[in-house]
């Protein structure tokens, strides 16, 4: 039997006539196993809520087709897809209670008043909602009406949950407590769920894996380490990772054993050819121009570094954050240590040849993660 739960196939969706509308989602596939949570993640109109309304049905597809539990549901009405959705703008029915909106999804299944008291009061409780239950929409906070949304595509028993923003209106605190509830209910019921987020912390928190979206292209679907640690391109080395990823434009040359990256203002990274396995030392010696990206983590200071000037000085309370001018753009560090550097005050910068991520120049596409080819 197929663990596959959700299968998107070659799905494109235009706005207006083909060709002159606007093309929001660019012939994407994913496979969807049963029991992940999949995040949608990009920045705004990168198409991933109109990839999710395609699921639900609220929007056609317009080429392309979306399997759902064995069957296609493309071309259904959303209510014979047997989906759970949480809004973004709530959507609850103003004459209901949120006790009342959190039960309509229970009617359907015939279950005693007792068993639907049993359920939504375990759903408030996970969601802190409990003293809300008799209140009416109108009367309660966004962040509350979210939650309340949430709790009702929660309890349904559905082939698939989508969850569009579920918690964008909340504080802080809150959602990191949510967050691990929820994908706890989830994984302990087995359901299928999939999230559209702008929030890498919030994809990064409950996604198994993450599909990576921007001009309505999936740029990578992989496990949130493999996205990181991994970039399939220059896009998703940049967008993933808090501060982002550090990127500077290179020239290559070498001989005599030694590799050297040329970046700007004459700054040289000089390596030993063999810190790089075979084939990344064929593939980069064939090139003259490449990007070089490394993760502010990643970046070592060093008394016999490369020279940079220290422009800011963080401290955030747990770490430290230094901005440095480095061939002619900035460098920033990340140390878990408070740092004391004055502003103008010069550091050396070590990048070691196994934290380098290689990206092709003209295409963005990765070349090299660390000694290893992409």
């Amino acid at each position: 039997m197929s663990d596959t739960a959700l299968l998107i196939e070659n799905v494109d969706k235009f706005y207006g006539p083909k060709g002159h509308g606007v093309h929001a989602v660019k012939n994407l596939s994913m496979n969807v196993r049963k029991g992940e949570i999949i995040a949608l993640l990009g920045s705004s109109g990168c198409g991933k809520t109109s990839t999710l309304r395609m699921i639900a049905g609220f929007e056609p597809v317009s080429d392309g087709t979306i399997s759902l539990a064995g069957r296609q549901v493309h071309l259904l009405p959303p209510v014979k897809r047997n989906v759970a959705m949480a809004f973004e703008g709530y959507s609850l029915y103003p004459p209901l209670t949120v006790r009342e909106n959190i039960a309509f999804a229970l009617k359907a299944k015939r279950l005693s008043q007792a068993e639907v008291d049993e359920k939504v009061a375990y759903i408030a409780k996970l969601l802190e909602i409990e003293d809300i239950l008799g209140r009416y929409p109108s009367s309660i906070s966004g962040g509350q009406q979210q939650r309340a949304s949430l709790g009702r595509a929660l309890i349904r028993d559905a082939d698939l949950h989508l969850l569009d923003e579920p918690m964008g209106q909340l504080e802080p605190q809150l959602r990191a407590l949510l967050r691990g509830r929820i994908k706890h209910y989830i994984k302990e019921r087995g359901l299928t769920a999939i999230l559209v987020t702008h929030d890498q912390t919030e994809a990064n928190a409950l996604a198994d894996r993450i599909a990576v979206m921007e001009g309505g292209v999936l740029q990578q679907f992989d496990t949130p380490q493999k996205i990181k640690e991994r970039p399939a391109n220059l896009f998703t080395g940049t967008f993933v990772g808090e501060p982002p990823m550090n990127v500077f434009e290179a020239s290559i040359s070498g001989g005599n054993g030694s590799l050297s990256f040329g970046l700007n203002e004459g700054v040289k990274l000089d390596y030993q050819i063999a810190a790089f396995s075979p084939g990344v030392q064929a593939e980069l010696t064939k090139r003259r121009k490449v990007v070089l990206g490394i993760r502010p983590y990643s970046v070592r200071r060093s008394a016999d570094g490369v020279k940079a000037r220290v422009a800011v000085n963080q401290w955030l309370g747990d770490q430290t954050h230094i901005a440095a001018d480095f061939a002619g753009g900035t460098m920033v560090l990340v140390e878990h240590d408070r740092t004391r550097l004055a502003i103008g005050e010069d550091i050396g910068i070590h990048l070691d040849p196994s934290s380098l991520h290689v990206f092709d120049s003209e295409t963005g596409r990765a070349i090299s993660h660390g000694k290893e080819l992409a």
